[in-house]
């Protein structure tokens, strides 16, 4: 008696990977956008959502946040000081002047080491954000 015939089984070829999801081993494409926008103030929750799986845009986002979050404080601040007679008022013009370009200095300078693969490090924000 023969053997009946048996067909070879079907190939098999993976499914293609999803569109949003980083290559095996790689980074996302969008890493450098996501950087950028982790120093963008509130924009900083839209890598912290997108980019779970990426370490460093995380900690990058964390820190933009709590950065944002300081900076509100500090402006917060300086208008409380705006009501203290003469000298308050001296100190909190001037401060009202300089401290919003010194905030875009920092942005810059935290944006271009995130960017380069670095990472910038400020004095009490920093190890606050390291808490999250």
């Amino acid at each position: 008696m023969s053997e009946p015939s048996v067909p070879p089984p079907p190939s098999y070829t993976p499914p293609p990977p999803p569109t949003g999801a980083p290559p095996p081993g790689g980074v996302s494409p969008n890493r450098t956008i996501m950087l950028v926008l982790a120093y963008l103030g509130v924009l900083a929750i839209i890598p912290l959502l997108v980019e779970k799986n990426d370490p460093e845009v995380q900690w990058h986002a964390k820190h933009g946040l709590v950065l944002f979050v300081a900076e509100i404080i500090l402006f917060i601040a300086i208008n409380i000081l705006h009501f203290i007679p003469v000298l308050g008022t001296i100190i909190g013009c001037l401060l009202t002047v300089v401290l919003p370009l010194a905030i875009l200095v920092l942005h810059i300078v935290c944006i271009l080491k995130a960017v380069n693969g670095q990472r910038f490090i400020i004095p009490g924000i920093s190890e606050f954000a390291d808490r999250f």
